[in-house]
């Protein structure tokens, strides 16, 4: 059975459901029986029934997937409460029981329908329901469709973004992608907080879909994306087993976008060539390496290295004792630091060229390592390839795993069904992410292709900034507040004109208050 099959018998079986259970209440107030049966029609004449204004507002959000788990509950209720039945042990019954309340009221008790019925909550507690729920469906469609928030994780976007910011990623940008695991809870990802409990159910999974964007990912965009391999128990061993994770619950990673659908990359002592050239990031990007760093004797103070030299504190002695390895620095940062007076000598770590096979994709045909990688072609949809037994280890995850063949290999031959192929056209997109600090960031080097359906958005904007190192009100690095991921130069915090627009905000309303008591 096909996935349109299931999901058409699905959507049948929802309208027999409704039907059996709310036709003689659609005839008590005063329908017709076969109205409750006709699949959208019958929404509309629900939310006459139950007095919901803008009906079409209502029939909406019950299409939208997640969002509607919130909306369903709200009908339950207001169905049984236009027949009367407004006792909160019913409430509370209706829905536990997922709605299946209703087929006791329909045909067991002899209810009216109430005319005119009123939608203002009975109590205080009834107000604050009403109210949280609106502000939940509300936050859920921002969450879900325009807006999230993100928090930096790691260091491999470091001089960009820090470790303890806190992002708002634009969803628009690149087209919102619609939620592929229906039933899970609203603006929480792939667990309940402080649980480990997963926060959804695995199946029903929708189609991959998502609405046109006003911008197409472009060279050195910072992109937010499901991390590919995250199925994966040990993600060292990708021949190992799997936890089948849906796509839209995977971890949240952010890196830089260096390689466009068609681009031939290469990576040349840690710098990136495109097609020959070699990559020119913005001004905001800072490219880290490692260096050896032979002291004259002494140590070093972190937090002196971090305020003088912008040096973070990832470092420490590689066996000598007047010997340090440092492993996020810029050139810049470096050429500053050689002159510190307990430095001996500054060198930038050497990595040769050599293989190494915990490099993407991870075969020992390839003599690739993660400062000297590739070249290498990024598929884009439309592309064909020649498939070999030497190339197809680059392009077998792809295939099988983001395009869903079933690709298997039999005495050197690539079948795909079980048909053999020396071919294959790609279906979508794909992209090379990678960090800033290339001799420490897991990328696209360790597991390849990012393909565009696992796109989340694009950061644009630093709310929160949190220094979890340091101690007190210094925890907070007020001048990244409000500022912008994007742009040319050092960020501007736009924090003072928001505090300024809020207190403008609050003094106005303040003035019309007092204005509405002064004319009574």
């Amino acid at each position: 059975m096909t996935f349109t099959q299931a999901l058409l018998l699905f959507i049948l079986a929802v309208q027999i459901i409704h039907f059996l259970g709310t036709w003689k209440l659609y005839v008590k107030a005063g329908r017709k029986a076969w109205e409750a049966l006709v699949p959208v029609y019958n929404a509309f004449i629900l939310m006459r029934i139950i007095n919901r204004p803008k009906e079409w507002y209502w029939v909406l959000l019950l299409f939208i997937p997640v969002v509607n788990l919130i909306v369903f509950p709200v009908l339950w209720v207001e169905t049984i409460r236009s027949f009367g039945r407004t006792e909160r042990s019913e409430t509370i019954l209706v829905v536990l029981t997922l709605g299946f309340y209703i087929f006791y009221v329909n045909y067991m008790l002899d209810v009216e329908y109430v005319h005119e019925r009123s939608l203002k909550p009975r109590s205080t507690a009834g107000e604050w329901v009403a109210s949280i729920l609106f502000a939940v469906v509300a936050a859920t469609l921002v969450h879900t469709y325009v807006m999230q928030p993100f928090v930096i994780p790691t260091s491999s976007l470091e001089k960009t973004l820090l470790v303890g910011d806190f992002l708002f990623v634009s969803k628009i940008h690149y087209g919102a992608r619609t939620p592929m695991t229906p039933i899970a809870l609203p603006m929480v990802h792939d667990a309940i907080p402080f649980t480990g409990l997963k926060s959804y159910v695995k199946e029903p999974q929708l189609p991959y879909w998502r609405f046109p964007g006003f911008e197409t990912i472009e060279r050195n965009d910072i992109v937010v994306f499901n991390w590919p391999i995250d199925e994966y128990v040990d993600i060292n061993n990708m021949a190992g087993a799997k936890m089948d994770k849906p796509l839209d619950k995977r971890s949240n990673y952010v890196k830089r976008c260096v390689g466009l659908p068609g681009d031939k990359l290469e990576v040349r002592n840690g710098y990136v060539y495109i097609d020959g050239k070699k990559n020119e990031l913005p001004d905001r990007a800072k490219l880290q390496f490692t260096y050896i760093v032979n002291t004259k004797g002494g140590s070093f103070n972190k937090q002196y290295l971090h305020d003088r030299y912008d040096i973070t504190d990832d470092f420490g002695l590689s066996g000598n004792p007047n010997q340090y390895i440092f492993k996020a620095i810029t050139d810049e940062a470096a050429a500053k630091f050689k002159n510190h007076p307990n430095v001996a000598s500054i060198e930038k770590a050497e990595i040769l060229k050599g293989k190494r096979t915990d490099v993407f994709p991870n075969s020992d045909k390839f003599d690739w390592n993660e400062y000297y990688y590739g070249p290498i072609e990024i598929p884009f949809a439309g592309k064909t390839v020649e498939l070999t037994m030497d190339n197809l280890p680059l392009y077998k995850r792809a295939i099988s795993e983001y395009e869903g063949n079933n690709l298997t290999v039999n005495d050197n031959q690539i079948m795909i069904d079980g048909e053999v192929i020396t071919s294959y056209t790609f279906k979508q997109d794909y992209y090379w992410m990678m960090g800033d600090n290339r001799g420490n960031s897991q990328d696209a080097r360790s597991w390849g292709f990012v393909p565009f359906d696992h796109v989340l958005g694009k950061p644009v904007f630093v709310w929160m900034s949190w220094d979890y190192k340091a101690t007190g009100l210094n925890k907070i690095r007020w001048n990244r507040l409000f500022t912008t991921v994007s742009g040319e130069g050092s960020p501007i915090s736009y924090f003072p004109y928001f505090l300024v627009l809020l207190a403008g905000w609050f003094g106005f309303n303040y003035y019309r208050k007092r204005k509405k008591e002064g004319a009574k």
